[in-house]
């Protein structure tokens, strides 16, 4: 059993610290907030020991599951990496890239485990997807949120268009060859909607677009390829897939076809609307740690993906001025 502690008891917080408990594979051995009042009201609602700092904490487990600020990432992760603690850590692992790459350094020294918490990746539409996508050439992404308060501390690049950013970079093995990037700061002092245009030395063009202050919740994400359009609704849990396949001799007259044209023959099109195993993402990505840990095995989300999220996104900040 993996003894592991939670650093950080906010929203987000609150759900790992609830899940870690259901996890049998993991003792939760306490957690640290640094608001005192919402600690013991953590405390005295889950059960779970509350530590006076996170230095005691961390030296009384195995791994440590970092959700605290963005701001604070890299204070808490230094000293667990320097106690060689395998760490979980929210995204983005670090507000700078000098402190996410010294992350990524001080990781490999301590020959740990270090696993980024890039959820989307565990989406279980996602995850239903996966099989069906090869070579995307574009790619096309939502990402829009009503307003809240929480995540206002760093541009909504950080906040929610890193998630699609992750993912992009997940399925285009290629170097970035443009970034073309525009923001605008609507009721907090940086960016609130944004949208990049990606190009990749491959071909594949990303058009990825992010807001904090849309009337509704999107999280939509749809991926062309050769005789193939697959659309991920991230938020719904819901996948749908349209491919193309040559037909052979005579179509069938109940099917749909495309005529292709200049003697190229028709092409059948296909719907498929595969069902989705629901989960919970952040359970999941929780239990992926844990197996990492004992099989001594590759995170699912590395730290080197989360630097290079980190890495993309603050190029996109520099496109639009910020950095």
């Amino acid at each position: 059993m993996i003894k592991i502690g939670v650093l950080g008891a906010g929203h987000l917080g609150k759900i790992h610290i609830k899940l870690l408990k259901e996890i049998g594979d993991f003792e939760l051995v306490g957690f640290f907030d640094p608001d005192t009042e919402n600690a013991y009201q953590v405390s005295k609602e889950f059960n779970v020991s509350y530590f006076p700092s996170p230095d005691i904490l961390i030296k009384s487990v195995d791994a440590v599951d970092i959700i605290t600020p963005t701001v604070s990432h890299y204070e808490c992760a230094v000293t667990a990496l320097k106690e060689s603690r395998h760490v979980f850590i929210e995204k983005p692992i670090a507000y700078t890239l000098d402190e996410a790459f010294s992350l990524v350094k001080l990781a490999r020294e301590a020959s740990v485990k270090v696993q980024v918490g890039h959820v989307e990746r565990f989406n279980p539409a996602y995850q239903a997807a996966i099989p069906y996508i090869s070579n995307p050439m574009f790619i096309e992404s939502h990402r829009l949120a009503q307003f809240t308060p929480r995540g206002t501390d760093v541009p909504v690049v950080l906040d929610l268009m890193i998630h699609d950013l992750d993912i992009v970079l997940s399925l285009i093995r290629s170097n970035i060859k443009k970034i073309a990037a525009s923001g605008v700061a609507i009721v907090s002092d940086s960016p609130d909607i944004a949208n990049t245009r990606i190009e990749f030395d491959n071909g594949c063009v990303a058009n990825i677009t992010a807001s904090r202050i849309s009337m509704k919740n999107m999280r939509k994400f749809r991926i062309f390829q050769r005789d193939a359009y697959i659309a991920i609704d991230f938020l719904n849990k819901q996948l749908e897939i349209i491919r193309l396949k040559q037909i052979q001799g005579e179509p069938d007259p109940l099917s749909l076809t495309i005529d292709l044209g200049h003697g190229k023959g028709k092409k059948e099109i296909y719907f498929d609307k595969p069902d989705i195993e629901p989960n919970n993402a952040i359970k999941e990505e929780l239990i992926s740690f844990y197996k990492a840990i004992v099989n001594d095995s590759a995170p699912a989300v590395t730290i080197e993906d989360g630097y290079q999220a980190l890495e993309t996104a603050h190029k996109i900040l520099e496109k639009m001025k910020m950095i």
